[in-house]
């Protein structure tokens, strides 16, 4: 098969032939339609996330059919369409994994970082971390719901009840997430690069009732925000515009370090808290949810060879929506 290969961080990706990977007991083997392009795989690629792999197929954002299971998998079939996510693997059997906290487990085991994802024509997946994908959607529209939207639907939990909510960083998980809290009459507020009215322009078309630049001080106070950018320096903008009792969501995987900041934007029981990988029960709900609203997805579409172009498109900021790789058998 061909696939992308990282063989050392801060250097592009190496399109190569490879082997199909073999299947263990507990697996499926998976023939890839689409993968979605990540921030956390450009943090791979760039050597913000040290230690992957390597050498290593990036890429959790995986659609894709089975096409053989190891002899222990069930409640798969073969011709499934199926979608893999970042969490790949975990222990079974620690504190967090028994109480359905595996997204903390010590043990994990991550795709397109720990284990080979999806810049590849087939890949292999834990049969515990693979979610049936029902509906409608066509397979590059459903891919960036296995990060970006997963993600997204955590760290919209995350921030409870929150009528008011303010989303810094308005990309791919930020342009699904919105179309969730709309629907759940939740009002949204876009922060983005200072003078991206491109990005502005996006938000407002997707409902958001305001956007602006991400050093801009709300219209009224917030009742929640949610950070997707990676930009430590937005806590404290975040905590500005947020009322007594609010809460800030750091929902990437990386962020740069947090500047000091004055206490008194913290006090009134104002609440900091991060966002780490996802549950089983998440991808269950939220891809329920996705198909009921149902969530569009706004996509550019390349192919795999053209996976550096597409991160490079992503660091570069030129992305509305997500990039997804699709794969020419």
């Amino acid at each position: 098969m061909q696939a992308m290969i990282l063989k050392a961080q801060g250097q592009p990706l190496e399109l190569s032939d490879v082997s199909v990977p073999a299947i263990g007991a507990d697996q499926v083997l998976i023939k890839i339609s689409a993968c979605a392009v990540c921030r956390t795989d450009l943090h791979v690629v760039d050597g913000d996330l040290p230690n992957p792999k390597l050498p290593l197929i990036p890429g959790h954002e995986i659609i894709g059919e089975i096409i053989e299971m190891g002899k222990n998998v069930k409640g798969l079939e073969a011709g499934t369409r199926v979608g893999v996510p970042w969490l790949g693997k975990t222990c079974g059997h620690c504190h967090y994994c028994y109480q359905g906290r595996e997204n903390l487990c010590d043990e994990a085991k991550f795709t397109g970082y720990d284990l080979d994802g999806g810049y590849a024509e087939y890949a292999v997946a834990h049969q515990g971390f693979v979610f049936p994908i029902e509906g409608d959607l066509t397979d590059v529209a459903a891919a960036p719901l296995l990060c970006a939207g997963l993600i997204g639907y955590r760290s919209l939990r995350m921030a409870g009840d929150a009528e008011r909510i303010g989303i810094y960083g308005f990309g791919a998980a930020a342009h699904i997430i919105s179309q969730v809290a709309i629907h759940e009459n939740r009002k949204i507020y876009a922060f983005t690069r200072s003078g991206d009215i491109d990005a502005q322009q996006f938000a407002k078309n997707l409902g958001a009732v305001w956007a602006g630049d991400s050093e801009d001080t709300a219209p009224e106070l917030l009742d929640a925000a949610i950070i997707y950018a990676p930009v430590g320096g937005l806590v404290p903008a975040a905590l500005s515009n947020l009322r007594k009792g609010g809460v800030v969501v750091c929902a990437g995987i990386h962020m740069s370090d947090i500047p000091s900041f004055p206490y008194k934007i913290l006090w009134g029981e104002r609440v900091v808290r991060s966002v780490a990988n996802l549950t089983r029960k998440d991808g269950e709900e939220f891809l329920e949810l996705a198909g009921r609203i149902p969530v569009q997805t706004q996509t550019r579409t390349y192919k795999l060879a053209d996976a550096n172009t597409a991160l490079n498109d992503l660091r570069q900021g030129r992305l509305q929506g997500a990039a997804v790789l699709v794969m020419d058998h």
